[in-house]
């Protein structure tokens, strides 16, 4: 018998510790050779620990949400006979191996850098529809018994409404494909008296703050401490806009189903360019803000987990269906836990929308370092006064849709940003010009 010591490998992100997110294994568990047993978190992902060896384990460095330093004791585990050279030299490396700062991604076209004097220079969904406002969410109750839910077919979000409002799947009415939706428990709720009005209060419950929600939350303070942002909303037009949506989407052919955001995405990406101090990043400790060439755009996308920003990268170069496809393929992958660490960092600036959850106006946080973020909110049909060809005044049905802007105000100036949020406006409502090269 031998004691084997698998120290946390240096996975390549340049990092110096990683958090401990869930075990698969515990002290007195037998695992296999590339088995995993256990996630570990860096900055941006998600990584599987597979085990080098077949063994009992011993020692584990900690419990979920502990921090273990590169290097230092993951696991030890007992193993039959002795440790082949291979992996005990490896193990032993990754004690040894000191990890390197990974360098700041370059953007390919030039890059204004700007220094700032500063007397303290210390320290984002789906894309947007126009669904109409979901049902109001009730009070929960208790859920019931795990077994029940088990035995339908329903996707993990209708799983878990349902546990919150204290559902029972089997007692809902599926669909002809058999799967329940989110509109098959709005019927079953509203035909059986609401949601219970001698409903039991539900138990208080504490539940530690670890893996990606501790991220966010410590991302999201750092933000709001650091960065004094300030907001400005203006009400756009975009009926000619989902006109020429619905136009494009009926002669598709084989590409993918437009949203509205391949196209607000275009339209930003054509108006930043007389407003270079929208799409920047700003160095508090340097006291330097990079005015970048290219559009790296952050989308922010909802996920189990939490808020993640995947990249796109280069979207200025990208055409309305080359967007859509990324815009599918980043939210799937932020939605599965797939996305690679290249592709959750670099952001020069962010796009979020709750999609048809949107609201009439949202205050967005800023990502930083980059020192904008714009928020899409939820497109309504309203009665406007306009002016026709002849010049007759008259009431039309019209879609409208609040755009949100948020801005670091050490960087951008309130008039810089209305200026974009204006020239955006009149791109968006004159929306043949968003395809004119």
């Amino acid at each position: 018998m031998a004691k084997f010591t698998f120290n946390m490998p240096d996975i390549g992100e340049g990092i110096a510790e990683a958090e401990i997110v869930q075990w698969h294994k515990q002290v007195g568990d037998t695992v296999n050779e590339d088995e995993e047993f256990v996630d570990m978190m860096t900055d941006k992902a998600t990584v599987p620990m597979e085990s080098p060896v077949t063994g009992k384990i011993l020692e584990i460095a900690g419990g979920e949400g502990d921090m273990v330093s590169i290097g230092s004791m993951l696991v030890v585990i007992e193993v039959e006979g002795e440790v082949p050279d291979d992996v005990a030299e490896e193990s032993q490396a990754a004690a040894e191996a000191a990890p390197t700062p990974a360098p700041a991604p370059k953007a390919e076209p030039v890059e204004e850098r700007i220094e700032i004097e500063t007397s303290d220079a210390s320290d984002a969904n789906e894309a947007l529809t126009a669904d109409p406002d979901p049902a109001p969410q009730p009070e929960p109750r208790p859920a019931p018994e795990p077994s029940a839910q088990a035995k339908v077919l329903a996707t993990p979000a209708v799983r878990k409404r349902a546990k919150e409002l204290g559902v029972d799947l089997a007692q809902v009415k599926p669909a002809e494909d058999g799967r329940i939706r989110h509109g098959d428990l709005d019927q079953f709720l509203s035909y059986n008296g609401g949601y219970g009005a001698a409903a039991k209060p539900r138990a208080d419950e504490e539940k530690k703050v670890i893996g990606m929600r501790r991220r966010i939350a410590e991302n999201m303070a750092a933000s709001k401490r650091n960065i004094p942002h300030f907001s400005y909303v203006e009400e756009v037009d975009v009926t000619d806009l989902e006109v020429l949506r619905a136009q494009l989407n009926s002669n598709r052919g084989e590409k993918p189903k437009l949203t509205i955001l391949p196209l607000l995405i275009t339209a930003i990406c054509k108006t930043l360019p007389d407003f270079p101090m929208i799409n920047a990043r700003y160095d508090d400790e340097a006291g330097i803000v990079t005015r970048h060439g290219s559009v790296n755009m952050g989308m922010a996308a909802q996920t189990d987990a939490g808020l993640m920003v995947p990249v796109i990268r280069n979207a200025q170069a990208q055409n309305l269906w080359q967007l859509a496809n990324e815009i599918a393929r980043l939210a799937e992958a932020a939605r599965t836990g797939t996305a690679k660490s290249e592709e959750m960092q670099g952001g020069t600036l962010t796009v979020t929308s709750l999609g048809p959850l949107g609201g009439v106006a949202t205050t967005p946080v800023i990502n930083r370092p980059e020192v904008a973020i714009i928020g899409p909110n939820r497109i309504i049909e309203r009665p406007m006064y306009v002016i026709g060809a002849d010049g007759v005044e008259r009431i039309e049905k019209r879609k409208l849709m609040n755009i949100s802007i948020s801005c670091d105000h050490r960087v951008v100036d309130g008039w810089d940003a209305a200026s974009f949020v204006q020239a955006l406006k009149r791109l968006l409502e004159t929306p043949a010009l968003i395809l004119v090269d």
